[in-house]
């Protein structure tokens, strides 16, 4: 169970990132929603041990992740928005490089955890390929096994499927749901609904550091029920409608604008 309470951060310059941020999560993928800008970035960084808040606390079953950040990282998995490899080395020898980085110094030891990460996130017939050559959804897949070493009863993963085809966006979700079934806490943190819908049992949404609501995704849905309504209509319409009503979306869509309203 990971616990945060009272959470707040605030930059330079006034900048209010996070206000008092309290949630429980328990085991399983739990989704943070929120557009760029709203604190997601931020609250994941500070439960990663990357930044120290103003004010509040979090643990992760009775680890203090603030203040025992050497005990913090030994439970933690993370894959950052931006995640940088070095494009010479193969899928394997980067395995191998943060293996040792979280302490797994005996070679063979290294070696049969490198190849079990590698087939898990399909990548056995990568594994001498340099990095350099990789598209992004192997990068991701990367990504996450190094997140795995170690036995992570915490994973953070910060926009992760930004920029991957439907194809590799599917796999991924497919591997976090995975990782959710061993008993680990998985924080996907996105702007994107469909990761949220598709793999998350719990979820929160934030804005402008605060959250607004922690449910379900099935939840979320049913509360707004008989609120969104859909049209296809005229382009000079819409500029009609959007003083009149709340147009939460438009899109064209064979030559006529999809509106979806909140009312």
């Amino acid at each position: 169970m990971l616990k945060i309470k009272a959470l707040s951060k605030t930059y330079a310059g006034g900048i209010q990132a996070l206000s008092e941020v309290g949630l429980e999560i328990s085991p399983g993928v739990f989704g943070l929603l929120g557009p760029n800008g709203s604190g997601k970035t931020t609250l994941m960084k500070i439960l990663a041990t990357l930044l120290e808040p103003d004010a509040g606390a979090a643990q992760m079953n009775g680890v203090d992740l603030i203040n025992d950040q050497h005990q913090a990282r030994k439970m933690l998995g993370y894959l950052p928005q931006e995640f940088g490899f070095y494009p010479t080395f193969t899928a394997a020898q980067m395995l191998d490089y943060f293996a040792k980085l979280k302490g797994v110094m005996d070679r063979k030891e290294r070696s049969r955890l490198v190849d079990a990460l590698l087939d898990r996130v399909n990548l056995s017939q990568a594994r001498q390929q340099r990095l350099g050559g990789f598209s992004g959804g192997m990068r991701q897949r990367l990504g996450i096994a190094q997140a795995l070493i170690g036995q992570p009863q915490l994973v953070i993963v910060d926009e992760p499927t930004a920029g991957l085809d439907p194809e590799e966006q599917n796999r991924f979700h497919n591997l976090l749901a995975e990782m959710a079934s061993e008993n680990v806490v998985v924080i996907l943190s996105t702007h994107i609904v469909s990761d949220v819908s598709s793999v998350c049992n719990q979820m929160a949404i934030i804005r402008r550091g605060e959250i607004l609501s922690c449910t379900t995704p099935h939840q979320a849905v049913n509360e707004l029920a008989l609120s969104i309504w859909q049209a296809h209509v005229p382009r000079e319409k819409v500029a009609a409608l959007k003083s009149k009503i709340k147009v939460i979306s438009s899109q064209m869509s064979d030559g006529l604008v999809r509106v979806r309203v909140f009312s």
